[in-house]
């Protein structure tokens, strides 16, 4: 119910905050130097994911480790010399990975590294945002700045679905190893049993907020490059969130090997899964005794979250090209 009021306060706002500054830019008196002008815009780059399985704790380690890609399809309305609003769609991937991001320094980061937890998920975004341009354009889009930095803000409805990898061989049991499967539906957490939560929503919603630049090619095009983040409304675009792991004898089916992975063998998202759980073998059997209750302790604890202060968020790059739309030249009034 918490998710369910979450979207639809946040669509109601979304709507709210979209017409209202469309009518308040449109409402404005016309500057009679400035023309109006439209672009569409086209553009690729990166992603990378905040939460659970990459923390905001080390946001320099997170920029570097899994980036995925993005691409995106836009159009955009330059009211004046310096406000403009923008309509986007992005189709952008994330993924995140306890072993990968811990394998280096497992000590340190023992907790996430037993939970052996992985994902993928494929991100649909759509966002309005107002954007800010510091170097005000000419009369007309002809006349507009060679070089534009901009800030930019909005609201963003986004759908997804986490994946993961089903365990390699020989934790896969009855089941084919390495496949991916939706996590949603598998209630890893043990969503809707008594006394847990219900079913997280994959729909929700982001707050964008980021900068970028604009090169005039010429009459016709731009080039861009920006970046933004996206704080999102859930905790589960990675499918952790402050739960604990199900009760295996409500899980079913596949679900029963996809929510507790902590004593799996191998790390399963690798296409040459390599050995992970001997290494905590290893650690325990030559490890001081503040080392082996350490380990004990990851490998029984009940939370497969070890924050919970911040919901997840991701961050895009975008290299972009801009087609200026053609318009009507606004001729000064003659007297």
């Amino acid at each position: 119910m918490n998710n369910y009021r979450q979207v639809v306060t946040g669509a109601a706002v979304f709507c709210l905050l979209a017409g209202s500054v469309t009518e308040s830019l449109a409402q404005r008196r016309p500057n009679p130097r400035f023309a109006p002008y439209s672009s569409v815009t086209f553009g690729v780059g990166t992603s990378t994911y905040f939460g659970d399985l990459a923390g905001y704790r080390q946001p320099l380690r997170t920029l570097t480790t899994l980036p995925r890609w993005n691409v995106g399809l836009g159009y955009t309305r330059q009211f004046t010399p310096h406000f403009a609003a923008r309509a986007m769609f992005t189709w952008a991937r994330i993924t995140g990975d306890d072993y990968t991001f811990n394998k280096n320094n497992i000590e340190k980061n023992l907790v996430q590294y037993a939970r052996n937890l992985h994902f993928r998920n494929d991100l649909k975004e759509f966002a309005v945002t107002g954007i800010y341009n510091f170097i005000e354009d000419g009369r007309n889009s002809n006349s507009r700045a060679k070089i534009t930095p901009y800030i930019f803000a909005g609201l963003a409805l986004v759908a997804h679905s986490p994946e993961a990898r089903t365990p390699a061989s020989p934790d896969n049991g009855d089941y084919e190893a390495r496949k991916w499967v939706k996590l949603q539906p598998l209630h890893t957490e043990g969503q809707g049993q008594p006394g847990r939560d219900k079913p997280y929503s994959l729909v929700t919603l982001a707050v964008p907020v980021g900068i970028g630049v604009r090169y005039k090619l010429n009459e016709s095009f731009n080039i861009g490059a920006e970046i933004g983040f996206r704080y999102t409304f859930t905790d589960y675009l990675d499918d952790v969130g402050s739960g604990s792991y199900a009760d295996p004898a409500t899980a079913s089916g596949v679900g029963t090997i996809m929510s507790d992975r902590r004593f799996e063998q191998n790390a399963a998202r690798y296409k040459n899964p390599p050995s992970r759980y001997e290494v905590l073998r290893n650690m325990f059997d030559n490890g001081t005794p503040a080392m082996q209750a350490a380990i004990s302790d990851a490998l029984t604890r009940s939370t497969r979250s070890d924050d919970g202060k911040f919901n997840d968020g991701y961050l895009l790059t975008n290299f972009s090209i801009h087609y200026i739309i053609p318009g009507r030249i606004k001729c000064p009034p003659t007297k």
